[in-house]
């Protein structure tokens, strides 16, 4: 049996990086300060991902309450953990830059992909779950709790990183962008160890 631990060093490394830098909003080397505009992939990540995030955390802490498989408890709480540092983090940002958290443009528009949901049963962004889906979730117990959260919560890595690997490719702000790169490389790590706990359930991610 592996433990979800393994993957605890990455983590660590984003938080402490990125828990450094939460006061600061400068590109790489801090002497020229980055202030995105309003409608900037910087601005369009930071409030996408902090809602996407969100969820993540309430998925997390209903499978917690849900299970009495201590390894899967410590996977969510992880998750849990992580995302709501993260999640302040974003947030932080838009307060520094003097941003709105909310936009009245689409979600994904920073990304060219704000047509992509109409917005219905709450699945505003690529890999959320849907209203009912959390409905569910939260009416589910014991194993079918476990395999169901385990494929919800591939399936919202997997559009996180997707948005991560966007911020990657257009954010300006140096140290966003690296919080995005942790953000793809921790959540593959997750992915990867998702698939083995569903596996030992003998089940498998959703296509």
């Amino acid at each position: 049996m592996r433990h979800v631990g393994w993957i605890a060093p990455a983590v660590t490394a984003v938080l402490v990086a990125a828990g450094a830098i939460t006061y600061a909003v400068a590109g790489d080397g801090g002497s020229n300060t980055v202030t995105p505009a309003a409608d900037s992939a910087d601005a369009g990540f930071a409030r996408d991902m902090a809602v996407h995030h969100q969820q993540a955390v309430e998925m997390s802490y209903i499978v917690r309450d849900r299970t009495k498989d201590v390894e899967l408890r410590r996977l969510a709480y992880d998750i849990a953990q992580t995302q709501a540092n993260q999640r302040g983090m974003l947030l932080g940002w838009l307060d520094l830059w003097e941003l709105p958290k909310a936009s009245s443009d689409a979600p994904m528009t920073w990304m060219g992909m704000g047509d992509m949901a109409s917005g219905e049963d709450g699945a505003l962004m690529p890999g959320m779950a849907a209203n009912a889906e959390m409905k569910k979730l939260n009416t589910l117990g014991g194993k079918q709790a476990e395999v169901f959260y385990l494929q919800l919560m591939t399936d919202h890595h997997k559009g996180g990183i997707h948005m991560a690997e966007g911020c990657v490719a257009k954010c300006e702000v140096g140290v966003e962008k690296r919080l995005a790169r942790g953000m793809v490389d921790g959540q593959q790590a997750e992915i990867e160890l998702m698939a083995d706990l569903l596996k030992e359930r003998g089940a498998k991610a959703r296509d």
